[in-house]
């Protein structure tokens, strides 16, 4: 049984930074291409980035050169680290790979 469990949300200042973790249990995790979504009140759920089994990432155009996108392959987790937040990053985060999603963890951007 595929499990993802998201870690490292939390309320932070308005330029603040966060890193998110994600760790993979139950799927061979190298082979896998992960990614995190996020789903602010009110929208649907959106993909903030992803990261293929060699390495190559991939961005919305919302976090582009604030989020950064990696991966262990040995410890089976994917982190996002999260730099000038901003109020709009407010939403659930999610963590997911092709056949499993996580509970999420809510990142808080305060103005």
């Amino acid at each position: 049984q595929v499990q993802l469990v998201e870690s490292g949300g939390g309320l932070v200042q308005t330029g603040g930074s966060l890193r998110l973790s994600c760790a993979a249990s139950g799927i061979i995790f190298s082979i896998n291409t992960m990614a995190w979504y996020r789903q602010a009140p009110g929208k649907q759920r959106e993909l903030v980035a992803a990261i293929t089994s060699g390495g190559v990432t991939n961005y919305a155009d919302s976090v582009k050169g604030r989020f950064t996108i990696s991966r262990d392959n040995v410890k089976n987790t994917v982190y996002l680290q999260m730099n000038s937040l901003k109020p709009e990053d407010t939403a659930v985060y999610y963590c997911s790979a092709p056949t499993a999603w996580g509970k999420g963890t809510l990142v808080t951007v305060s103005s």
